[in-house]
This record gives C-alpha cells, structure tokens and sequence, in this order.
C-alpha cells in the first residue's frame, strides 16, 4: 500500500499523521509539490516504509531522526529543498537502503568515517550534490559500498527496483532525477544496475581516492566543482564499466592517464576548468570528445585542441645515397632545410652555406632537389 500525492501542486506542512501511517504504508511519494515547514519526527517503531520521496518542495530543518527506524527503507529522496543539516551518519545501520538523494539542500561539515559494519552496504546511488559538504572525500564511506564493489566480473541482469504487493507493482524507484552523463535525466523507472556518485558542486578537498578504482560497477562518477587537488590516478582505468566521468572545475594537475582509455564504455568525459598539462590521450573512445572536454586546462595539448605538442624527440637520421628516395625522404629533407621546422630563415642560410663551401655533398643534393620542386610550382 501506499500514497502518493506527488505533482498536485498541493501547499501547506505535511500533516504530522503522515509519520504514523508509516506502520502500515509502503510508499508515501509527496514529491514536485509546494510543501513548506519541516518533515514530520513521528516515524513509528514498527515502520514498513520502504520508499520516501518528499524532493522537490521547500521544506526546511533537518532530517527526522526517527527514519532510521525505517530498517527496510530501500529509498531515500529529500532533494530539492532547503534542508540545513550535517551528513545524516545516523541512517548508517539501514542495511537495505539502495537510493540515497540529498541533493540542493543545505547539508554542511564533513561525510563522516563509520565503524558499524553495515554502513550503506547496499547503496548503488548517491546524490550529495550541491550541498556546502568539506573535508577530504570519504574513503572509508567508499570502501563500504559493496554493492558497487562485488558481482564485479559476473553477469548482472538488468532487474528494475519493484515489488509485488498482489496485482499491485509499487516501483520504489520511479521518477527520479539526477544528473548523468552531463545532463540532469529523469528516469521513470530506475535499472538496479544503475550505479551513481555524485558529490559536485560541494567544497571536497585533497586527492581522488584511488579506493574509488575498487568501484568495480561504478557508471557515473562526478566529482565536478569542488577543490580537489592532485593527479586523476590512473587506476580510474580500472573502472571497466564507467559510462560518465565528471572532473570539471577543480584544481587538478599533473597529465590525463593514459589508462582511462581502458574504459570502453566512457561516453562522457569532463576534466575541464583544472591544471592538467601534456598531450592528451589519443584512439580508441578520446577520438569522440570535443574540446568541451578539456577547455581552460591552458597546459594541455593535443587533438581536439588547436594546440599542437612540442617534442624534443628529433626524427633519426636516415641519410640515403640513392636518388629515388620518394616522399618521405623528401620530407624528411624539407625538415632538414627548415632546421627542423625553427624557420624558413635558418633552412636558407644552410643552403648559402652549402653552395658556397660546396659541401658536404649529401646536403647539397638535398637543396638542390627542393630547389628544382619549387621552381616547378
């Protein structure tokens, strides 16, 4: 059983029964409305609830601390509202929870390190985005999820989140929204092999984790308009079935790891607006993204940008003796005339030079050639 009165523009507080009819209710959905004042304390003991979704209204204060007697609460969607709180590190022994949304809210200080052994083991989705959360990134809060961790190399069957109540099908995973693959998406029924990060738009500090790479089922990652610092760890490569990596708007540095070429599935790229220099990863899923991917990233070079990459590597000499060399040896003559491409002025001087000292004599062939090219054009 369960009520849903959600997008009926409907006004006012929540009535405080709502908490009690959690004893003998499923599903309450009172999303997308206009409700304002705070969430109801009175969850009972016996709570059956095993979805909550009050996102998208204007409610304030802080999370009911009576939720965690909602020991089979699958999901939990508060987004959207002007809730002011610390990371509820309460809910932690809700071993059943899967979906956790706390997004654009007002939730501050750090995501706290547990000790209780069932810590959102189950959870496959995060949202903590846009929120004024600090500190460093939860390392610990990672090597919890083990639903993203195990089942990694096995056949996972692509399930939605629903359950059977007689002909009834309550979906405690509709009608969700979040940001993927760069866009915000809304999903009118959720995979349970949908798997999601998203802690932008925060005030997160220090490294990337390399813990993330143990992710094993991670799809979306980001990590977007926050401080981190640091280079992106190559073990990121690791992530075999990442579609959508966000890193835009940090303060990373250092080169973009070849190994995240590994990730074949990587539809979505973002590492801009940070310090990363050096050539960019070329083939295979790079040669797709566009310069929206990099920008503003000024040391960084490479397709798809304009800005070519020096090298100090010179091409080896093959000097040949024959006169049907063909066009790479031309080139490679052309290079020569141009000081290895340091201007047209320098190439000049050294055939001056040649014809007037008359040697060396492989060097005067090679001018001369070029010379008879261009007198053709």
């Amino acid at each position: 059983m369960g009520l849903s009165l959600y997008k009926n523009n409907l006004n006012g507080t929540i009535p405080e029964c709502i908490g009690n009819l959690s004893s003998s209710l499923l599903d309450i959905g009172l999303q997308n409305d206009n409700f304002h004042g705070q969430i109801p304390e009175n969850f009972a003991k016996g709570c059956m609830l095993k979805s909550f979704r009050i996102n998208n209204n204007k409610l304030e204060g802080s999370l009911p601390r009576l939720f965690g007697n909602c020991k089979d609460l699958n999901l939990l969607d508060v987004g959207n509202n002007n809730l002011n709180d610390t990371f509820p590190n309460w809910l932690e022994n809700l071993d059943q929870l899967e979906v956790f949304i706390l997004r654009s809210n007002r939730f501050y200080g750090k995501v706290d390190s547990f000790d209780v052994l069932v810590s959102f083991t189950r959870l496959r989705v995060i949202d903590l985005s846009h929120n004024n959360f600090s500190s460093y990134l939860p390392s610990l809060f990672f090597g919890h999820l083990h639903a993203i961790r195990e089942g990694y190399g096995k056949k996972v069957e692509a399930e939605y989140m629903e359950d059977a109540i007689g002909t009834v099908i309550v979906n405690y995973a509709s009608d969700l929204s979040f940001t993927a693959k760069g866009l915000e998406t809304e999903f009118q029924l959720l995979l349970s092999i949908w798997t999601v990060i998203d802690l932008s738009s925060n005030q997160f500090l220090g490294e990337i984790p390399k813990i993330l790479s143990e992710l094993h089922l991670l799809i979306v990652l980001n990590l977007s308009h926050n401080c981190l610092r640091g280079p992106i760890p190559s073990s990121l490569g690791d992530l075999s079935e990442l579609e959508s990596l966000d890193l835009s708007s940090n303060k990373l540095e250092g080169r973009i790891p070849t190994e995240l070429k590994n990730l074949g599935f990587l539809k979505v790229l973002n590492v801009s607006q940070n310090n990363l220099k050096g050539p960019i990863p070329q083939g295979k899923q790079f040669d797709t993204y566009t310069n929206d991917s990099y920008m503003g990233n000024l040391d960084l070079c490479g397709l798809p940008l304009s800005k070519s990459c020096d090298t100090d590597e010179e091409t080896p000499a093959k000097f040949d003796r024959d006169d049907d060399g063909g066009g790479d040896e031309l080139n490679w003559e052309f290079s020569i005339l141009l000081g290895y491409g340091r201007g047209l002025v320098l190439g000049m001087s050294m055939a001056y030079t040649v014809f007037t000292t008359g040697k060396p004599w492989w060097l005067i062939r090679i001018v001369e050639r070029v010379r008879q090219r261009f007198a053709k054009r």
